[in-house]
């Protein structure tokens, strides 16, 4: 059997955490440059598909294809770790700084990753800025227009919106993180991280690393999108309500529904210790799950 117990996986999910968090500098550098590159051709390759079927629900289903190689291959994908790190800081694993230094060195990753495949894109979809007619180049010039524009013209109710996706997209992201945890196989692990995956982005959730890519590319290609448009209506809030999503509704309320389950078997198994007059032994789950 190749399944996981939740158990196993909240320890897991303390393990890599604090793995991520004590990595070299150049290394969260390198692995964000990548994870972030790989997202956006992920992200391009459903827009394709998108854009010759005409059905959202087709890029939705490619999409992850992007992120299951992130997972497999180790590298670093910001809006994981808003789950993970925050747990192992929470355990006294490792502290807020390298937590924030990861994030910080992650997110420059990222921006240098996404810049450079957005370029090199560009160039490729407008056959080196002579054509822009392609369909896709004023796809990515309208969706980063949307994803900007769109909130501002809303005023603050804009704000409060791009928060509240950007929540619902992370808490889903991340669950997809947790569940290849919860398979030993590969085949397992692709198939259950994929799942949550496809749920964020039929529903045009926010994520900020795909934002990362597609606004820069779209004013690349002409949107009419300032810098401040960018950071102030979309990628901001979007950071901080993936954050959210991730450190609360997958991170957190996933330990504390574990954790109350570990404490009830040690307590069960130290009560039938009692009755039996032999010393109590740590409950297995708790034992494995370091609480």
């Amino acid at each position: 059997m190749d399944y996981v117990k939740p158990a196993e996986v909240l320890e897991s999910m303390v393990e890599a955490g604090t793995a991520k968090a004590e990595m070299s500098a150049s290394q969260m550098l390198m692995r964000g440059f990548l994870g972030g590159g790989i997202l956006a051709f992920a992200t391009t390759l459903a827009y394709t598909a998108t854009t010759q079927t005409s059905l959202a629900l087709t890029g939705a289903i490619i999409f992850p294809i992007g992120f299951v190689i992130i997972v497999l291959l180790g590298l670093e994908l910001v809006t994981g770790s808003f789950a993970l790190i925050p747990l192992s800081v929470f355990k006294r694993k490792t502290s807020l700084s390298r937590m924030l230094a990861n994030y910080g060195l992650v997110i420059i990753g990222h921006l240098i990753g996404c810049a450079v495949y957005a370029a090199l894109y560009g160039m490729a979809v407008t056959k080196m800025g002579t054509d822009m007619t392609n369909p896709l180049a004023q796809m990515l010039i309208q969706v980063s227009e949307t994803k900007t524009l769109g909130y501002q013209k809303m005023g603050f109710d804009g704000i409060v919106l791009v928060f509240i996706k950007a929540i619902l997209c992370n808490w889903m992201v991340t669950l997809g993180v947790v569940m290849a945890m919860t398979s030993k196989s590969t085949l397992g692990k692709i198939v259950a991280m994929w799942l949550p995956i496809l749920m964020f982005f039929e529903q045009g959730f926010e994520h900020a690393v795909v934002n990362m890519f597609v606004i820069p590319a779209g004013m690349m290609l002409g949107a009419d999108v300032s810098v401040a448009d960018w950071w102030l209506w979309n990628q901001i809030p979007v950071l901080l309500g993936n954050f959210v999503g991730g450190a609360l509704f997958t991170g957190f309320m996933f330990y504390w529904s574990h954790n109350k389950k570990a404490k009830d078997s040690e307590s069960s198994s130290s009560s039938s210790s009692a009755k039996s007059g032999l010393p109590a032994k740590p409950a297995l789950a708790a034992e494995k799950s370091g609480l």
